[in-house]
């Protein structure tokens, strides 16, 4: 069979946001060592059929993944089935199959063509129970969950309570899950807000207005941060940092008599000072001058994905099955340093939030101008 490349053995070091000393991560699962502790094992030594969701908030690359697990089941000789809506086809027992052709023409489209959802009923044991229920019936064996840490901690309490076997795959714009360097959606949401920021700057120049440009992030400022370098913010606020809005409006300031014209102030939308509409209003009220708010909102989580996007969505599709397929289960596929590694979701679910990045928070302000 043409199996993806496992995911490469790994030194059990590795780097944490917002810490230049490299540190020990999650215990990582290798093709030839595994950790015995809280590991899975699939009692099955032989798939004939998945099931695969997308959980949470929609992100650009998911299809890519979803994609990617298909024609991976494929080449294994596994059914791959879908459960629409996330976790509320498990509950109601609606599975559609996927064939190679029905994931065709989906690599370069955004959002995620089974749907999804939150789905607060799956907090109830009786009701994981009920959805485990239907997936026995339909003979499936394993499951696929690609989300954020939320629908992680669903898979966990299906695999614990029920011995589902599953596999996890990071997918969220805000890159806040635990265990990897890469959430799918993460880049192309960035690409879009600095697009967006290089044509805002445009009229900012032409008049001298100041703008401040939310973007999604309530408890993450990931995509803030990394938008502020790559776009040459004057300023960034994001939830993890307490601002001082009185020197942010005397940068401004002394920026303007300077003779610089357009200045962005991206702001993370959980931001402790309330937003970019607050932000703006207590930045006016220390300085005044011309200024404007640009909310991105959703428009983060459209759009076809970029090509790291979709390489990491392929290689974790994948990875996922391929995990499965050999019996391996409770584990999710992260990105660490650049390698496919597998991560114990119980690892996953256990930590809270990776740190900001306050090297990228002291690089935005050192360059701002």
């Amino acid at each position: 069979m043409n199996d993806v490349p496992a995911p490469a053995p790994l030194a059990a070091a590795g780097r944490q946001r917002g810490n230049p000393e490299v540190r020990a991560i999650p215990r990582v699962i290798m093709d030839e060592v595994y950790c015995a502790i809280r590991l899975q094992r699939s009692t099955v030594t032989s798939m004939d059929r998945l099931a695969i969701l997308t959980s949470g908030g929609d992100a650009p690359g998911m299809n890519a993944a979803i994609r990617a697990a298909v024609r991976s089941a494929t080449t294994h000789g596994i059914t791959m089935m879908a459960s629409p809506n996330g976790f509320m086809g498990l509950v109601h027992g609606d599975f559609q199959e996927l064939d190679d052709r029905a994931v065709g023409n989906q690599i370069q489209r955004g959002g995620t063509f089974i749907g999804t959802s939150r789905c607060p009923e799956f907090l109830h044991a009786d009701v994981r129970a009920k959805a485990a229920e239907n997936m026995r019936r339909e003979g499936i064996e394993g499951l696929v969950v690609i989300g954020g840490d939320g629908s992680f901690r669903g898979a966990c309490a299906l695999a614990g309570e029920q011995g589902v076997a599953v596999a996890g795959i990071p997918g969220t714009i805000d890159n806040d899950v635990y265990g990897t360097d890469h959430t799918i959606g993460f880049d192309t949401a960035v690409n879009t807000a600095v697009l967006a920021i290089d044509q805002v700057r445009d009229t900012g120049e032409s008049t001298g207005t100041t703008f401040f440009v939310e973007v999604m992030g309530r408890t993450s400022g990931a995509i803030a941060l990394h938008t502020a370098v790559a776009a040459g913010a004057t300023g960034v606020l994001v939830p993890e940092a307490h601002d001082d809005i009185e020197d942010l409006a005397q940068r401004i300031r002394k920026s303007i008599q300077s003779g610089k014209r357009s200045h962005i102030v991206v702001v993370a939308e959980g931001d402790h000072e309330g937003g970019a509409f607050r932000v703006a209003k207590k930045v006016s009220e220390c300085y005044e001058h011309p200024y404007r708010v640009v909310v991105l909102g959703h428009i983060q989580r459209g759009g076809s994905p970029t090509a790291l996007d979709r390489i990491v969505a392929a290689q974790s599709g994948a990875l996922a099955v391929q995990a499965l397929a050999a019996g391996r289960s409770g584990i999710m596929i992260g990105i660490q340093r650049g390698v496919p590694v597998e991560v114990l979701l119980s690892e996953v679910v256990a930590h809270s939030h990776p740190e900001a990045r306050s090297d990228l928070l002291a690089l935005a302000q050192q360059l701002a101008g």
